[in-house]
């Protein structure tokens, strides 16, 4: 048996998924609560975003465009968003950018959901941007224990789960993730990773912001 060997380590196709804490959750989070249902009892039709609709089950759903109303807790909380976001993307995209750049970002969409007893969000992505993110302003009864309205995030290695053995051991053998919502906690995702809310059950509403950003390197 050959006792040395060359080997090269290369790590391919890294998915990196970023979880942070609105620093301004606990001061804002009645009032911003309070403005979302304000915009949900003006709301023409439960998914007011036209989106996916057969996809989505006992929720609520703003248009796309929640963080350019006019209200202050919205504006604060797409600043941060826009901080955030422009923190990550060239933490990660640093080393394939012109010197000197620097991330512009642009929230191109955002939205709440209030999710009620009983209510989903099926399986999918989000197109038309780089990156994500999900806001748990309330978790409602939400809990990693039954999977009760945790949000699902898929591996996007197709087939890594079809064979399993020890040489596998490394690999995620069920093929997903989940997380149980945290009041505060932000979730940061690359736009291609598909993920789902889980059925969700309580009497308290489950709420979440979400959004979209595209990002530019500007020198």
């Amino acid at each position: 048996m050959q006792d040395e060997f060359y080997i090269e380590d290369m790590a391919m196709w890294d998915s990196k998924l970023f979880i942070s804490h609105y620093p301004a959750h606990e001061e804002t989070a009645t009032e911003l609560k309070n403005v979302l249902y304000e915009i949900k009892n003006q709301q023409a039709s439960q998914i007011d975003s036209e989106v996916a609709v057969f996809a989505k089950h006992a929720l609520f759903e703003s248009e796309l465009n929640l963080l350019t109303q006019p209200y202050e807790p919205l504006q604060q909380l797409k600043a941060y968003v826009e901080d955030l976001i422009g923190t990550i993307a060239y933490a990660v995209n640093e080393p394939f950018w012109p010197e000197g750049a620097q991330a512009q970002v642009d929230v191109v969409e955002s939205w709440y959901h209030i999710t009620q007893n009983g209510g989903y969000h099926d399986t999918h992505s989000h197109p038309n941007c780089s990156w994500c993110g999900i806001y748990y302003l309330q978790e409602g009864e939400s809990s990693i224990d039954g999977r009760n309205g945790v949000n699902r995030f898929y591996d996007p290695r197709h087939g890594a789960d079809h064979y399993q053995d020890a040489g596998t051991a490394y690999l995620s053998a069920d093929g997903f993730m989940d997380f149980s919502p945290l009041a505060g906690q932000v979730i940061i995702f690359p736009s291609y990773l598909k993920h789902a809310a889980m059925p969700y059950f309580g009497k308290t509403d489950r709420i979440v912001l979400a959004f979209n950003c595209q990002v530019n390197a500007k020198t």
